[in-house]
């Protein structure tokens, strides 16, 4: 989507309830973009953000082993865990709190399972490399997350945060009440908000739980939130 085709502030918003949607048995997913057999031409992601799919799987469930490849895969866990098994070794168990990344390059096959008693929630990311062709990567990490802007994605993996083969940076935030963050980004880059949980207001435009909402660099941007606070995401692209 362009932000051509934003509102008057400026902002794209994307209403949770206006995402797509995948019901299976053992899977509720919510698409912001196009993904699978959901296409919509004016929905096929926002700079190189190409999927966010949030996802819920029921217990005992998962993924089979699938391919992959030319994509940089981002799982931000957040509720429950999930193990992964891929063609590169690794068997590992993620958990609420921590993120995973993969370089996919010339291609990986994985499966995700939740081996558990209980349904698990996360989102998946898919964010388009700068090249084709790179070497498969992995990576896991836990992150504490506070009130203000943790960093979780850097390419220079800055105040460490793990790598991504993009010139693109990811934060996540959990903060209370009637709490104060800046949306700040240079000129010419994009931004991108999603929120995981709660509530927010940003230039007069209210949030809640799914929805998300696009923007451009170099205008001063603050959110406040709600009542019952709220759990974020916060992307910075090159345009």
């Amino acid at each position: 989507m362009s932000l051509s085709s934003a509102t008057g502030t400026g902002l794209l918003l994307r209403p949770a309830e206006a995402r797509f949607h995948s019901r299976l048995d053992w899977l509720d997913s919510w698409h912001s973009f196009s993904f699978g057999h959901h296409h919509d031409p004016a929905w096929m992601g926002f700079g190189p953000l190409r999927v966010i799919n949030d996802d819920t799987i029921a217990a005992g469930r998962g993924f089979d082993l699938h391919p992959h490849r030319d994509m940089e895969i981002v799982t931000v866990m957040v509720e429950g865990e999930l193990t992964h098994r891929d063609s590169l070794g690794h068997g590992e168990v993620l958990r609420a709190g921590e993120v995973q990344r993969m370089t996919t390059g010339t291609g990986v096959l994985h499966s995700e399972k939740n081996e558990t008693a209980r349904p698990c929630r996360l989102l998946q990311i898919w964010i388009q490399p700068s090249r084709p062709g790179l070497l498969p990567a992995y990576e896991q990490k836990a992150f504490e997350i506070g009130a203000d802007w943790t960093p979780l994605l850097d390419p220079q993996c800055s105040h460490g945060a793990m790598a991504i083969q993009r010139p693109l940076r990811l934060w996540r935030a959990r903060p209370g009440a009637a709490h104060s963050l800046s949306l700040a980004l240079p000129a010419g880059s994009l931004g991108w908000l999603q929120l995981i949980d709660g509530g927010v207001r940003v230039g007069g435009e209210s949030l809640k739980r799914g929805d998300g909402l696009g923007f451009r660099g170099g205008v001063a941007q603050e959110l406040l939130t709600g009542p019952e606070g709220a759990d974020l995401l916060f992307f910075e692209m090159l345009e």
